[in-house]
């Protein structure tokens, strides 16, 4: 595990800073793995929700890496997934899940969001009840540039949400950013709404790995951090939990005050 270059405390929250995005992912997928390999010692199995897109990526090809962990008892969950598009679609977070979870990893189990389901609302009451089955272990999430979490974006967040998972709008900022990320060529092909994990549903989790590298994501972690914490910027919210550990890179943190 390579050691941060500065680490600090961010309300509760744990906050660690790296050279690299390569360090960071190393740091991270050796927390994650320990978490899981506790929960499996402890329980004979573990339950993880697990974030997708470009910026874990870093974290996921070092977790491959990491030995020892029984993937064989873990159950993976995902926590958001666009309503209309297929789960072959180059966007699709089933297919993301897929591809680096499920075939890299073989767990015991993924439950997908279906987000092509008839009944969106009903599907949201399904994927709820497999939530809350059984204590989550572990959720792995990023944020985005407009400081969302899963797709909590500020019109739509709810730090008191009476639900696990919903049905949102995006917003502009953060269709905007799946085409600057070449997820879809124009933002008229990005959808309009999405299934996601609500705020409480990635706050409830034993413990919470926020992995955050590129210099895009500055001036969301310099809100996540030193803002007021309000829905404004949904991160901020990680200030409150003493479960939650923040990985950051030179980039994103470059626009921290202190």
């Amino acid at each position: 595990m390579v050691n941060p270059i500065r680490t600090f405390k961010a309300g509760k929250m744990d906050v660690a800073v790296y050279s690299d995005a390569q360090g960071m992912g190393e740091s991270a997928a050796a927390f994650t793995a320990d978490v899981l390999k506790r929960a499996l010692a402890e329980k004979g199995s573990a339950r993880m929700i697990s974030a997708t897109g470009n910026s874990q990526l870093a974290f996921v090809d070092a977790l491959k890496k990491v030995e020892g962990i029984d993937w064989k008892n873990v159950t993976v969950f995902h926590m958001d997934e666009y309503l209309g598009i297929s789960s072959d679609h180059p966007a699709s977070f089933r297919r993301w899940i897929r591809e680096r979870m499920e075939e890299a990893f073989s767990p015991k189990e993924v439950h997908y969001l279906n987000g092509e389901a008839e009944d969106p609302e009903a599907e949201a009451k399904r994927y709820e009840k497999l939530l809350k089955e059984a204590p989550i272990d572990l959720v792995c999430m990023g944020i985005g540039e407009n400081g969302h979490i899963a797709f909590n974006d500020p019109p739509v967040a709810d730090f008191e949400d009476p639900v696990f998972v919903k049905v949102v709008e995006l917003d502009e900022a953060c269709r905007n950013q799946q085409v600057g990320e070449g997820h879809f060529p124009t933002m008229a092909d990005v959808p309009t709404h999405a299934l996601s994990l609500t705020i409480p549903a990635l706050l409830a989790p034993a413990a919470l790995q926020v992995f955050v590298p590129d210099l895009r994501k500055a001036e969301a972690v310099k809100n996540t951090i030193e803002g007021p914490i309000e829905t404004s910027c949904p991160a901020s919210i990680l200030r409150t939990s003493d479960k939650a550990r923040l990985f950051l890179d030179t980039e994103s943190a470059s626009k921290l005050s202190s």
